[in-house]
């Protein structure tokens, strides 16, 4: 069994693909789990959605549950994959419904303020 840990994560976090801001949230979660680096989730009504659309890939995690993922639509290309989301986590991680989280890269960077 993985050790998963949810806490409120402390202070203001942005996510910034392609330059542009699209999540602002000092009501972020991180998520820690054995193993891994320490993940940002991002309360849905705190992301602009409007970048963001849905595709058909999807993973399964044994603890959290399946995936979905979103592409991000920047100004100059498409950001393939670059965040998830767990629409129906599993019962121990229900903190995390309603939230994604995003891949670093060079054109996507999660910070915190």
């Amino acid at each position: 069994m993985s050790d998963i840990r949810i806490r409120k994560a402390d202070g203001t976090w942005v996510v910034r693909a392609a330059g542009a801001v699209i999540a602002e949230s000092n009501n972020a979660l991180e998520l820690s789990e054995n193993g891994y680096e320490s993940v940002i989730y991002f309360p849905r009504s705190c992301i602009a959605m409007a970048f963001l659309d849905t595709n058909d890939h999807s993973t399964v995690c044994p603890h959290k549950g399946t995936a979905s993922y979103f592409d991000i639509a920047a100004k100059s290309s498409t950001l393939v994959n670059a965040a998830w989301s767990y629409e129906n986590p599993k019962e121990g991680v229900a903190e995390i419904k309603d939230h994604l989280a995003f891949y670093c890269s060079e054109n996507v960077a999660v910070e915190q303020l």
